[in-house]
């Protein structure tokens, strides 16, 4: 950890883009505490099963072919799933396959609907954590075991995947579905951010969230653009291997971390985001350009989005003269004079601070005024965006 993560947190100057529906504030908090700018707009929402033929379909399988273990996540879902069943008919079917089983209940809330249901739960932690639930199973030993899990709306970032990396066979009871979001202007800020570069991370803590994101980019006709930029400009980081599910099979590389956490989801990002910024010896100063801020000998430095756009263009060839054009194109909107990239370079210069990092070649254009020892030693380092 560099001595200016201790000072501004690892993730400063960086934004990061957060997807999920539930647990969104746990996530932006972990990350804004590492000095991140966080943007949210969830991908989804959870709503009760209208058609519940996939409820009905998943409940006759398991009568069928009864699981080693029932994990009951809430009151509300797993008693819709006993009143579903006696409306079909099989309700004493499905009572008696979870009387035969070992049946977890997530909370004292769960509990609560599993003995009001005239049954008794193997097992229940104190709080209401998937994370103990997990714990316990893994201790039992998983490989070869059938587990139902009954859905609650967007699943716990990296239960199924750590199960079924253990070797059990993992089987959901959908007592809802994901929907796209009511609002979804949210999500089309995102996806807008995301093709302007204005993101230098994306969370995916769901498969339905990251396949619901690329999902409303092709309906507006910007897939290609989203592509484009989670390849090469924006980390795409997901909770676990099942999660990147969407993401892999459209060709976008992700990172995700060995235990499929938040905690370890937000450590990722902090050891990946500062290793992709790019790092320059300007004018006997050291010069680290991330996302929208820059670290000018280790103080950090914020600078608006025009001025970030034109770093990241004159970084892209440091030392190298870029003209006034070139520069222009660079700018956010389709600005056509000249005048205003002179505008946001003096703005640029007052904050980084030290005007001489930038130096104007008359006529020509503008140069990082990048130390002479250093041209061949940065060469072909990649930017930051």
């Amino acid at each position: 950890m560099h001595d200016d993560d201790a000072q501004h947190g690892p993730l400063a100057g960086f934004t990061v883009g957060v997807t999920a529906a539930r647990r969104a504030e746990e996530l932006g908090t972990l990350l804004t505490r590492r000095g991140a700018a966080v943007l949210h707009a969830p991908a989804l929402r959870i709503v009760p099963l209208a058609d519940d033929s996939e409820l009905l379909a998943a409940t006759k399988e398991l009568i069928d072919n009864p699981p080693d273990v029932v994990i009951a996540t809430t009151a509300i879902g797993f008693r819709g799933w006993v009143e579903a069943a006696d409306g079909w008919g099989i309700g004493d079917g499905l009572l008696e396959l979870l009387r035969g089983t070992e049946l977890l209940a997530r909370g004292p809330k769960v509990k609560g609907a599993i003995r009001a249901a005239g049954l008794t739960e193997a097992w229940s932690p104190q709080s209401e954590s998937m994370a103990e639930v997990l714990d316990r199973l893994m201790e039992e030993g998983v490989p070869g075991r059938r587990i139902a899990l009954q859905l609650h709306g967007e699943p716990l970032p990296g239960f199924v995947e750590s199960l079924r990396a253990a070797g059990a066979e993992v089987v959901g009871v959908p007592v809802y579905r994901w929907m796209p979001p009511e609002d979804i202007a949210p999500l089309d800020r995102m996806l807008d951010a995301t093709v302007g570069r204005g993101l230098d991370a994306l969370t995916f803590t769901s498969a339905p969230a990251a396949a619901s994101y690329l999902n409303r980019a092709e309906a507006r006709g910007i897939l290609p653009e989203v592509l484009d930029a989670l390849s090469h400009d924006v980390l795409t980081a997901c909770v676990g291997p099942v999660t990147a599910l969407p993401l892999q099979a459209k060709g976008i590389d992700t990172v995700q971390p060995e235990r499929f956490r938040l905690g370890p989801l937000v450590q990722v990002i902090c050891a990946q985001l500062p290793a992709r910024a790019r790092v320059l010896p300007v004018a006997g100063h050291r010069v680290e350009i991330r996302g929208h801020a820059v670290l000018v000998d280790g103080a950090l430095r914020p600078v608006p989005p025009a001025g970030m756009a034109l770093l990241h263009t004159l970084a892209r060839r440091p030392g190298w003269v870029v003209s006034r054009a070139d520069l222009l194109r660079a700018l956010p909107g389709n600005g056509t004079d000249e005048h205003a990239v002179e505008t946001a370079m003096a703005r640029l210069r007052t904050a980084l601070g030290i005007p001489r990092l930038i130096q104007t070649v008359v006529k020509r254009g503008y140069r990082l005024a990048l130390d002479p020892s250093a041209d061949t030693k940065y060469d072909g380092v990649r930017t930051g965006g």
